[in-house]
């Protein structure tokens, strides 16, 4: 089994489950990407697809303080992955420092954890 792939199942649950819950309140849903850029920051492609999926959010919530703090980012990933200078428990949201590494809040955390329980298995490749 590849060794990416269970960061990969947990990213999959909790994108999939922002994505699927559109009725949910955005701070929730923000909690669920909040969680995906955590678990994926490691890894390049997850890590981009982060911040895509807060790009739409926040592109879907007309926030545009924080689509233009998504667009920043999307432009620093590859620089922070060739120069791995990745801040580990960053949730990647525009209020917060792209630089800052910082601790898990216990909400993500939360959700890490319920992913991590109920992910499935991607199919192999």
């Amino acid at each position: 089994m590849n060794a990416q792939q269970p960061r990969r199942d947990v990213f999959e649950a909790l994108l999939r489950t922002a994505h699927s819950n559109p009725d949910a309140p955005p701070a929730l849903r923000w909690n669920w990407l909040e969680a995906a850029h955590v678990v994926g920051q490691p890894d390049f492609r997850l890590h981009l697809r982060s911040h895509q999926a807060m790009l739409g959010l926040a592109w879907h919530t007309r926030d545009l303080r924080e689509a233009a703090g998504q667009v920043f980012r999307l432009v620093l990933v590859p620089l922070g992955h060739l120069l791995n200078r990745l801040p580990a428990g960053n949730t990647g949201r525009s209020r917060i420092s792209a630089f800052r590494p910082m601790p898990v809040r216990p909400e993500i955390r939360r959700l890490i954890e319920v992913a991590r329980a109920t992910a499935s298995p991607s199919p192999k490749t």
